[in-house]
């Protein structure tokens, strides 16, 4: 429900509640309490893109594979019956997996789909060494297309206790620049090739008398994972549907002057007050706790959690209008960046897990407040709202959120009947870049990846 408080100055502060931080905080403010256990600075060249493409085999022997929700997940053959099979077996998906810094304790996971089945992608995504203008070097996550994905992720689980940190020195994944989506020969970052669409993969499954340029546009909508944590061991680019069932907690940006988000809000985190997203630049930052216990029905057949949004502005959950006279709905945006700042200035984004919850942490100079760092918290249960997938062990957890969910589609139904069951356990992998297979286009500087553990005694 949205904060009583929400667009008013006031709702700032709180040690478990909205945002809280000042202009100008420090890196040693942040890190206070915490033991730097990995490091990668970009400083060696990166060898993912000499590695080798492989074909992605589908089906449960895929290295891949993850659930029925997977590319050639069971749930979409339910609803789709078989339509989905003929489409997927329309187009090949290739893949490169490359672990990479100290002991390789990162892994780079990228992917290309080959419509044609020439037997090679029809592009060429990629993740490189790159040098900024200062003679600094970073990481430059390339996405020429947007029927690809590029994504960095550690190679194994987060401990139960962490701070992951990563510093953002270049975005272009569309959004506005000088005033409008128009630039570079591109819109909303998108070079104008026609048939940019969603296929195969939507929420509803596979759409009945559809081609695949008749399927829904994705060109309004780009976007970016600045950091975000998922629920499985070893994440790589799938098709969107199934990334939003597996997200814990998200720190992202998505680049949207799609109608149904017209009465958006975001938040200004100098005044506390909540503007129209479309009166902004389109360069937002979502801190997101997806909540375990709704699910956006109507959005998309349950397939995707409801979020609850914590800010300097006030606290909503999604599903409700929230701000003066509730006249604002869907997300509430955190701040904007100014990307023409950019490599010469830089964000830092962070997420913590320790005894209690979550906090989520952006640093940088935003627009309206300038530099400054912003911090929100959650526990994993606060006011009887679960944050999904929250437990790394099963003793960490009940089943008290469990429940069965019915997902619809065209041809049929495909239900989960425990969607978090008594006896589970969730490990913490993050993400940076884009991990949708039919979605997003553009390129990025990523530097500093860190890993904390908590110092001893605390």
């Amino acid at each position: 429900m949205a904060a009583a408080s929400a667009g008013s100055p006031s709702a700032a502060g709180t040690a478990h509640g909205t945002a809280s931080g000042t202009a100008g905080q420090g890196d040693g403010a942040a890190r206070k309490g915490w033991v730097l256990v990995d490091h990668e600075g970009f400083d060696r060249p990166l060898k993912v893109d000499g590695a080798p493409w492989r074909l992605d085999p589908q089906g449960p022997r895929s290295p891949w594979h993850v659930d029925a929700f997977d590319d050639d997940g069971e749930a979409w053959k339910k609803i789709s019956g078989p339509l989905f099979a003929k489409r997927l077996a329309g187009l090949n998906v290739f893949r490169k997996r490359v672990a990479f810094g100290t002991r390789g304790w990162l892994t780079a996971e990228v992917a290309a789909v080959d419509k044609d089945r020439n037997g090679r992608p029809d592009s060429r995504p990629g993740l490189s060494t790159a040098r900024l203008p200062g003679g600094q070097k970073a990481a430059r996550i390339s996405e020429p297309s947007w029927d690809a994905g590029v994504l960095i992720r550690p190679s194994r689980p987060l401990p139960p206790r962490y701070r992951v940190e990563m510093t953002l020195r270049g975005i272009d994944f569309g959004g506005k620049r000088g005033g409008g989506f128009d630039y570079g020969g591109r819109h909303n970052g998108y070079t104008r090739e026609p048939c940019k669409t969603r296929y195969p993969w939507t929420f509803q499954g596979a759409l009945p008398g559809k081609t695949r340029c008749d399927y829904p546009d994705v060109t309004r909508e780009n976007g970016f994972y600045y950091l975000t944590i998922l629920d499985y061991a070893t994440p790589a680019p799938h098709g969107n549907p199934g990334v939003h069932y597996r997200r814990k907690v998200i720190m992202d940006g998505y680049y949207s002057d799609d109608e149904r988000w017209k009465n958006a809000g975001t938040c200004d985190p100098r005044t506390g007050r909540i503007y129209r997203t479309f009166d902004g630049t389109f360069n937002g930052v979502n801190a997101l706790f997806p909540r375990g216990d709704r699910f956006r029905e109507a959005a998309n057949n349950n397939i995707s959690n409801e979020y609850y949004i914590k800010t300097r502005c006030g606290n909503v959950s999604m599903d409700k209008p929230y701000g003066p006279g509730r006249r604002f709905q869907g997300h509430l945006t955190s701040a904007e960046l100014q990307p023409e700042l950019l490599p010469k200035a830089a964000y830092r984004f962070a997420v913590e897990r320790d005894r209690t919850g979550y906090t989520l942490e952006m640093s940088g100079p935003f627009l309206h407040i300038g530099q400054a760092t912003l911090r929100v918290h959650h526990d994993f249960v606060e006011n009887g709202r679960p944050i999904w997938h929250y437990n790394q062990t099963p003793g960490e957890y009940d089943g008290r959120f469990d429940r069965k969910l019915t997902h619809t589609g065209p041809a049929g139904t495909y239900t989960t009947e425990h969607t978090w069951p008594k006896g589970s356990a969730y490990p913490d992998s993050f993400i940076i870049g884009d991990p949708h297979l039919n979605y997003y286009e553009g390129s990025a500087s990523v530097d500093d990846i860190r890993l904390y553990v908590p110092e001893k005694g605390r």
